[in-house]
């Protein structure tokens, strides 16, 4: 038991630079009491004191902010990172080693009794506000970006930003050693969005014939200087 607290204290320290010790993360880290608490509630539910289980459940909401119904499942070094307003459903399954941030949705959308959650995957990265919602399978080492709406699959090792959810970054190599941990799921290089880009590219197009049409019509264009993302200097027609 022990080493097994452990084990789930080294993760966090690993995954949170904010932690510096096992004590700090006992005491005052509520997705480690939420976890903890999961564990003895589900184990509860598998053996039919399902009663009991939902009020540790509770019990455990009321104390971290952190809803986990009993009955989901939860694989080893689970990490809920600042935790609160976390929703995981009756029906979910999570994988090893995934790492979900606050206001995170795994949600249903069906009144159906069976599988109705998402079925996560093994190193996944669930960033804050994210909502996934229905049995939408989420791929090994995959990253879900910080408000995104996911309503579909994702590959293994794609990360998805959006509303709704749509892929900006793929590793093809599919080795596991190439997974790199992203606090938040969500790379701080925007030009990897093929969208943006293509809006980029819509308003530099929209630029251009700006000009022309005000160069046949015989008027000088005022122009304001828009500052773009990769520090250029775009021209705009105010």
């Amino acid at each position: 038991m022990l080493s097994r607290l452990k084990r789930e204290c080294d993760v966090i320290m690993a995954r949170d630079p904010a932690a510096r010790n096992w004590l700090e993360i006992v005491l005052c880290y509520p997705g480690f009491h939420a976890v903890m608490m999961h564990r003895g509630a589900h184990w509860l539910w598998q053996r039919g004191f399902k009663l009991l289980a939902r009020w540790i459940s509770q019990l455990s909401r009321f104390f971290t902010g952190i809803e986990i119904h009993p009955a989901a499942t939860i694989g080893e070094y689970f990490f809920i990172d600042h935790g609160m307003g976390v929703v995981i459903g009756e029906t979910a399954s999570i994988g090893d080693n995934v790492t979900v941030y606050h206001g995170v949705t795994l949600g249903g959308v069906s009144m159906d009794q069976g599988v109705r959650h998402p079925q996560i995957g093994n190193d996944v990265i669930i960033g804050a506000g994210a909502k996934l919602l229905g049995p939408i399978q989420i791929g090994d080492g995959a990253r879900v970006g910080s408000n995104a709406v996911v309503v579909h699959d994702v590959a293994a090792q794609t990360t998805v930003v959006g509303v709704p959810a749509h892929p900006i970054v793929m590793d093809t190599k599919g080795k596991q050693e190439d997974i790199t941990f992203e606090a938040y799921g969500t790379p701080c290089d925007q030009h990897s969005d093929p969208m943006l880009e293509e809006v980029y590219e819509l308003r530099k197009t929209l630029l251009a014939m700006q000009k022309k049409l005000d160069a046949l019509e015989g008027r000088e264009s005022i122009i304001v200087p828009v500052q773009d993302d990769d520090d250029e200097q775009n021209e705009v027609p105010s």
